[in-house]
């Protein structure tokens, strides 16, 4: 011991028991200054929860708190209670009086410690207590499940008085060894760490009964030789064993450790980002440092060996924050110094601007420091007023704490690298938090950013002003939010608090920033939109119940698989009339065509525009607009492609408060989107087709993506629904699609591998004849007939003759499978406009019989160009012999064969193109369509003919 009061403990010159009692006596000294600290700043509940927890476990009485069984492990070696604590014992249960354990008893508790903020500046209110239970080595397995649920107990007990108290079972031999079994959670750093937080307990851990950390007489330049020290003070009786706590030493810290804690940090820093900022920060020192570290408990160790026994300057954030300002002014970094010292005035809690309700030691101990940091009063005022700061100041300060989180994350990352410390556990861990950053604070294209990750308690805000602002200037018209309640005049001497394009993407900002809640009131100038504020009130509490606050927590489950959407809302003509003529003269339109889509005799959209807000597994809240005559076709492609991709869909809700038609224009959405949803991702995926006004739109999967073909007319439709397909696929419409009209009624008949012939008399001896053919395909023609027998038969015939000519390329089997062809009539419903289907028997005569036909063979000519030759009652007419002159030929021929001079049109009932399609692969429509051409040109020489 020198004269200044240093003690110096060498083995080789021998130990002095003096000074091991000396030593004892300052670390316990320190110990109790530190706990009365802790019982100072307790209110009388939880003061009482803390003097009663040693005795808890020191006793098992039935009527305690924390009893479980009578041989639950209980004991702690040397405690004694005091009667303060007695006399609460006895306040739980009058039945309780004290007795010392026997002669012989081995107490199952060997310490009790109070770790972490505790009797620090750090100490608040809201700190919890984090108590370490050091048990005997020796417990069973049932012992220590009987304890966890002792301790479970007293947990549940200090609840009950205010106090939120959590029990860490910990066993110092296994815990020496540095083995832990605790999983990862925000109370606890599971496995990734134990040097350092060995470090921790060392420098913070308050003794509440039990034995002494041996390592308190240990020098901090014997701790590369801790183990041998250590054998030595016991072997030699210097201490008893039965004293001591062995929970190992601080002479080296692991690399890959650094990653480990700063990743723990990392994961409750982005949800309370300056309780972590200190503890990543001096990660970042010890790694900096690595493999030289000279942790703080050793600092905190030599100070009290040298009897530097200032208690403020021991207070463990204090050594904590002059490691941390040192490393910063040497690296010249002050705006990172400066964002440290308020996370530590903010741990503090001590609001010096104010006179009243902080301790004395802390306040003067705070005081210090601030005038250190030359802040000034208004300054202290700011900081002070944290809980009523608004969305500026949480914005400017989220920069610093998201640049600081970040920088750590990386810093992390390349250092764990450069060490070759990054295993695959820890990758995966630095994997899933870079995706919680990502999430929490990266911005992408209408993402609603989080502005308030824990700065302040509450964004809320009284009176809010909401304006649409003109364009000019070069800027775009766009949505304002204001503070206060503003003049339409005023709005442009105040700043806003946030701006957006689109309305809902700032509606969507202030409710996931809690900016609106159910007391704020909003003045409304809405310029040149239709909003009004019954809108605006339907639209937030809309979006306020579809996504209530606060979101459920982000589970690591979640994180591992590629963020998907979870809730869709769709916001339809948000500030938009549909049908302003109406609503300038206050009229509301009646029509019987009530669809959405095609609105009255005008067929007019009514579906301007649909904002899409949706809620993602990343807890990522995203706003999308889609807007013109394609929105609800481009957000229902949106919505099946994402449901396809992720091979689920997201929850869908659907809304609509503009002045025309809200409800039915809702009602129309849900319906589209269930029924597009069952339709095209069902397995084999249906053609769905839709009408949008006049024209048309066949959604179709091809791949992962749904493909739009737009249709202009009804025309530009019969040729879509007749061209050739590679295979079958069901064309299911929409329910308003072709509303009325026969082919709505065709379409709906079609089947796989069946020929269907749909005829329907009209007027003035006029058929429309519609082909459905084996591939789903639509062949429609209208033309004049003298009766059905003369309209039916050469068509059937000719379907006949085509399925002969393609079963030569089919097995028997096959040919035998194949349906016959199916004949329906299509008649109206008496008294009605409605169509209705009739089936119908083929002709008496039959297809295959004997009939005057007239066969077709087509085969390549020059260039595009075919040749015919044409066969009527067997002979045959040729180019060869006829050229130019064919068609009129054949008509002369037909037209000499007729008993009678009537004009009726010619039928080609047998068509042969295997010169073409050698391999019969064509579809029965593509038969049709040659001979389509073929017989109008025949008909147009016999007209010629005739003339």
């Amino acid at each position: 011991m020198t004269q200044r009061g240093e003690i110096q403990l060498q083995l080789d010159e021998g130990i002095d028991r003096k000074a091991l009692t000396t030593l004892r006596k300052r670390f316990m000294g320190i110990n109790q200054s530190r706990l009365q600290r802790v019982l100072q700043a307790l209110p009388p509940r939880q003061y009482n929860v803390l003097q009663l927890i040693p005795l808890l476990f020191d006793v098992n009485h039935p009527l305690l708190p924390g009893y479980v069984a009578r041989d639950t492990p209980h004991g702690l070696p040397g405690y004694i209670p005091g009667p303060p604590t007695l006399l609460g014992a006895q306040a739980l249960t009058r039945s309780f009086s004290y007795r010392r354990h026997p002669a012989g008893f081995t107490p199952g508790i060997q310490a009790l410690y109070l770790m972490g903020s505790g009797g620090t500046i750090g100490q608040s209110d809201q700190s919890d207590l984090d108590i370490w239970v050091c048990h005997s080595p020796d417990l069973n397995a049932q012992a220590i499940a009987e304890l966890s649920s002792k301790c479970q107990l007293i947990t549940d007990w200090a609840a009950t008085q205010g106090n939120e108290a959590h029990f860490h079972l910990v066993n110092p031999e296994t815990f020496s060894l540095g083995y832990r079994n605790n999983a990862l959670s925000i109370e606890d750093c599971g496995s990734t760490q134990h040097y350092l937080l060995l470090d921790e307990f060392y420098r913070t851990a308050i003794l509440i009964g039990g034995r002494f950390p041996l390592w308190w007489l240990v020098p901090a330049s014997e701790e590369k030789n801790y183990p041998s020290y250590t054998r030595h003070l016991i072997d030699r009786r210097f201490i008893r064993q039965q004293e001591s706590l062995d929970l190992g030493h601080m002479a080296c810290i692991p690399a890959g450790e650094y990653v480990g804690a700063g990743l723990w940090q990392l994961f409750k820093g982005i949800e309370s980002p300056y309780k972590s900022v200190l503890k990543l920060l001096l990660t970042e020192v010890y790694a900096s440092e690595h493999p030289g570290v000279q942790c703080l408990s050793l600092d905190f160790k030599r100070k009290v060996y040298a009897n530097y026994l200032n208690l403020d300057e021991l207070d463990p954030y204090v050594m904590l924050y002059r490691r941390i300002e040192a490393y910063l002014l040497k690296r010249e970094e002050h705006e990172r110094l400066e964002l440290v010292r308020r996370c530590l005035y903010i741990k503090a809690d001590v609001r010096l601007s104010r006179r009243t309700g902080t301790l004395g030691w802390k306040r003067s101990l705070m005081e210090k420091l601030v005038q250190e940091w030359q802040w000034d009063t208004r300054q202290l005022q700011q900081m002070d007023n944290r809980q009523f700061w608004r969305v500026r100041e949480v914005a400017q300060e989220r920069l610093q704490l998201v640049s600081e989180l970040t920088h750590s994350y990386r810093f992390l990352s390349q250092f764990g690298r450069s060490q070759n410390v990054i295993n695959q556990v820890n990758s995966r861990d630095l994997s899933l938090l870079g995706r919680r950053l990502y999430a929490a604070f990266e911005r992408k294209a209408g993402k609603v950013e989080v502005v308030n990750p824990g700065i302040a308690p509450d964004l809320s805000e009284a009176l809010l002003t909401l304006a649409q602002r003109p364009g000019g200037d070069g800027r775009q018209a766009h949505w304002s939010l204001y503070r206060g309640t503003l003049n339409q005049q005023d709005l442009g001497d105040h700043p806003p608090l946030k701006r957006s394009r689109q309305l809902i993407e700032l509606l969507a900002w202030a409710h996931r920033n809690g900016l609106i809640d159910a007391a704020t009131r909003i003045a409304l100038h809405p310029g040149d939109s239709a909003l009004n504020e019954f809108e605006l009130g339907n639209l937030l509490s809309t979006i306020q119940q579809n996504f209530p606050l606060p979101l459920p927590a982000l589970t690591e489950d979640a994180l591992s698989r590629a963020s998907q959407p979870c809730h869709n809302l769709l916001l339809i003509n948000v500030g938009l009339d549909p049908l302003p003529a109406s609503s300038q003269k206050n009229l509301h339109l009646i029509s019987s065509h009530t669809d959405a889509l095609g609105y009255s005799g005008l067929r007019e959209n009514l579906i301007l525009s649909i904002d899409q807000v949706t809620l993602n597994s990343w807890n990522e809240l995203l706003v999308t607009r889609f807007e013109g005559e394609q929105a609800c076709i481009q957000a229902l492609c949106d919505y099946l492609n994402k449901g396809h991709e992720h091979q689920r869909l997201a929850e869908l809700s659907v809304a609509c408060f503009c002045r025309n038609r809200s409800s039915a224009i809702t009602e129309r959405v849900e319906r589209l989107f269930r029924d597009a949803t069952r339709e095209l991702l069902c397995d084999p995926p249906a053609r769905f087709l839709l009408q949008v006004q006049n024209s048309y739109q066949v959604l179709e999967r091809k791949g992962n993506q749904i493909d739009v073909t737009q249709i202009a007319d009804r025309e530009r439709l019969a040729h879509y629904l007749g061209t050739n397909r590679a295979d079958y696929s069901a064309l299911i419409l929409d329910r308003y699609a072709l509303q009325g009209q026969d082919l709505a009624l065709i379409l709906q008949q079609a089947q796989a591998e069946r020929i269907q012939v749909f005829y329907r008399l009209l007027p003035q001896f006029q058929a429309d004849i519609t082909v459905l053919d084996e591939l789903g395909s639509a062949w429609t023609h209208r033309q004049a007939y003298r009766d059905e027998t003369t309209l039916l038969l050469p068509l059937l015939r000719f379907l006949h003759s085509v399925r002969l000519r393609r079963q030569v390329n089919l097995s028997l089997e096959s040919s035998l499978r194949e349906e016959p062809i199916q004949l329906t009539t299509i008649l109206p419903v008496s008294e009605g406009k409605n169509l209705r289907l009739e089936r119908q028997k083929l002709p008496a005569q039959g297809v295959e019989a004997d009939y005057y036909a007239v066969q077709a063979i087509a085969e390549p000519g020059a260039g595009q160009r075919l040749q015919v030759s044409i066969f009527c009652d067997q002979r045959e007419f040729s180019e060869l012999e006829y050229g130019t002159r064919l068609y009129a030929e054949v008509a002369r021929h037909i037209l000499h064969k007729r008993r009678s001079n009537e004009h009726y049109p010619c039928y080609i009932t047998d068509l042969d193109l295997s010169a073409i399609d050698p391999a019969g692969v064509l579809q029965t429509v593509q038969y049709l369509r040659y001979r389509q051409q073929l017989e109008d040109a025949l008909n147009a020489a016999m007209q010629a003919i005739s003339d």
